[in-house]
Formats: C-alpha cells, sequence, structure tokens
C-alpha cells in the first residue's frame, strides 16, 4: 500500500489542530492509501506542543516535530518536507483554509501520472480587499520581473511525488520562496483550482511585516531587476545632473541671477535620494549573500516526536 505523508505547519493553532486532524482522517480512511499527518510546530507559545502530544499517543498517523524557535511558515514547511517519507508529500496549512475535501483529487491527478499538483486559489472567503488586491498585483509584478512564472493565486497546498520531493530537498538557499523553488524545478504538472474557507479558528498569524518578507524573498531571489532598474536610475539621474549643468552654465554665460540654495536642496534630495534606494537594492542582495555563505542550518529541531512514537512502537509503518 503505498503512503501519503500529509505536512501541516502550525503556530499557535491550538484551536485547529484537532478539528484539522480529525478533518484529514475522515477523508483518508476511505481512500486506499496508508497515511501520515506529520505537524511542525513553528514554536508555538500556547498549548500547540501539548496538544500535539497527546494527538500522537492517541492516533498512530499523527506524527509531529517541535522546532526550537519560530523559524517562519516557509522553514517549518521545509522541515515537514525533508522529514516526510511518503510516496506523495501533499503540503497544506492547518487552519482549514485548505480544503481536506480536496486531498482525493490531487491524488486522482497524482495517479493519472503527474508529479506535482499545484491548487489555485481562486478567491479567498473573509480576506480583506486590500490582502486581495495586493496579493493580485505582487504575482502580476513577480512574473514581470521574474524568469520563473510563479502561479498567480498558487498557494502552497500542493501534492508532490517522491521524485519531485528529493530534488526540493537540494535546494537550500535561507531566503525561501518555495513557491518559485516548486515553479522553476519542472517536472510533470496539473492545477487544481478551489476556493479558500474561512479560518476554522483563531486570527492569521501572517502579518503585514511577514507579508512584506515574503514578497521581497519572492521577488530578490528570483530576479536580478532590481538591481537593473538601481542601475538605470543611476543613469537617469546622471542624465539630470548633466542637464542640471549646462542650465546652470547657460544661466551663468548669460548674466542671469541663479537662485542658489533652492537648485542645491533639491538636487541633494533627489540624488541623495536616488543613491539610497540603489544602495538598499545592492545591501539586500549582500545581506542574502552573507547569510548564505555562514552555511548555518535553515532549522532546529527541539523534539522529534516520531522517534518517540516509534520507541513505544507507536507511529511505525511498513
Amino acid at each position: 500500500m503505498r503512503r501519503i505523508s500529509i505536512v501541516a505547519p502550525v503556530y499557535n493553532e491550538e484551536d485547529n489542530i484537532e478539528h484539522f486532524a480529525q478533518s484529514i482522517a475522515a477523508v483518508m480512511v476511505r481512500l486506499p492509501y496508508d497515511y501520515e499527518i506529520l505537524f511542525i510546530d513553528d514554536g508555538s507559545r500556547d498549548r500547540s506542543r501539548e496538544i500535539l502530544r497527546a494527538m500522537g499517543a492517541r492516533d498512530p498517523h499523527v506524527q509531529s516535530i517541535f522546532l526550537a524557535r519560530n523559524s517562519g511558515h516557509q522553514i517549518a514547511l521545509t522541515c515537514g518536507i525533508d522529514h516526510a517519507d511518503g510516496d506523495a508529500v501533499i503540503t497544506m496549512d492547518g487552519d482549514m483554509q485548505h480544503p481536506p475535501e480536496l486531498l482525493p483529487v490531487l491524488l486522482q491527478k497524482w495517479e493519472e501520472g503527474f508529479e506535482i499538483v499545484q491548487t489555485v486559489r481562486l478567491t479567498t472567503e473573509g480576506v480583506s480587499p486590500f490582502k486581495r488586491v495586493t496579493s493580485k498585483y505582487y504575482y502580476r509584478l513577480l512574473n514581470a520581473l521574474s524568469d520563473v512564472e510563479i502561479q498567480e493565486g498558487g498557494s502552497d497546498f500542493r501534492l508532490m511525488d517522491r521524485k519531485a520531493v528529493l530534488a526540493l530537498r537540494r535546494y537550500r538557499e535561507h531566503a525561501r520562496f518555495i513557491r518559485g523553488i516548486v515553479g522553476a524545478m519542472g517536472f510533470r504538472r496539473t492545477t487544481v483550482e478551489f476556493v479558500a474557507q474561512e479560518r476554522f479558528a483563531g486570527n492569521s498569524k501572517f502579518s503585514l511585516h511577514k507579508m512584506i518578507s515574503f514578497a521581497l524573498d519572492g521577488i530578490l531571489a528570483y530576479s536580478v531587476q532590481p538591481l537593473r532598474a538601481a542601475f538605470y536610475a543611476g543613469l537617469l539621474s546622471a542624465l539630470l545632473a548633466v542637464l542640471l549643468f549646462l542650465h546652470v552654465l547657460f544661466e551663468t554665460l548669460s548674466g542671469a541671477t541663479v537662485p542658489g540654495w533652492s537648485t542645491i536642496v533639491v538636487c541633494s534630495l533627489f540624488f541623495g535620494g536616488m543613491q539610497m534606494m540603489m544602495l538598499g537594492v545592492c545591501g539586500e542582495y549582500i545581506a542574502r549573500i552573507l547569510q548564505e555563505v555562514k552555511n548555518r542550518p535553515l532549522y532546529l529541531i527541539a523534539c522529534d516526536n516520531r522517534h518517540a512514537a516509534e520507541e513505544r512502537g507507536e507511529g511505525t509503518h511498513e
């Protein structure tokens, strides 16, 4: 019997975990697969870890790994993919916005020979108009800048065949944008559309700061266009400086009075702003280079409950 690994990163999701696991089990029990639900706790400060331990003791299908600190959604997802041992791996969020009822559809596409089955979110119920609009235009901007096609509306709810999982494990950059990595890997793929539901309980942990950081990772990891834009902006600034110099020279030779302080202040602000912008873009790339050359681990595991379950004779599989 083939085995399916369902990976779900969680962070302070004490009100969602049990309902999520029950919903997954209700779907998977009707399908001809062995399965595991692998929760990656990303440094939760509520009762999530206590609940996961209790669930793992009751249900051999439930496994969990606790990270040493909050490392972010993409790193937690990476940890789950690294430790999933199924013939296919399905990644999804544990807040019920990714509907478990779609699992048979993903698995059917896998049985048809597709190695990556990517879900595409048509809309999200209950999301703010600001987030909906910014998400829409972010993907358009990203695709305009990047050489890799990123599916508009794409989510981290996807199925990957074992071959694709092993390939993904070879990508170890720290500024992770898994949607872009998966998009760049190739393999035979298809898409499945869905409407994301509202969260079952609690509030989203994806703050505006995290969204901006996630967006920057996506743009800077898959495009050098910001550097080129800074170069072109520098050329434009140099051209304007030459034109301004010619204007001042003409005014001086014609004997006209040249206003001094206003021109100097405006020029200083303009060129200073352009220089700071270009230095900021270069700094972002340099900071990412520094992060990579340190070669530090992507994550640290505080507790691997899969091993503990196997020692007790639970959670083992053929």
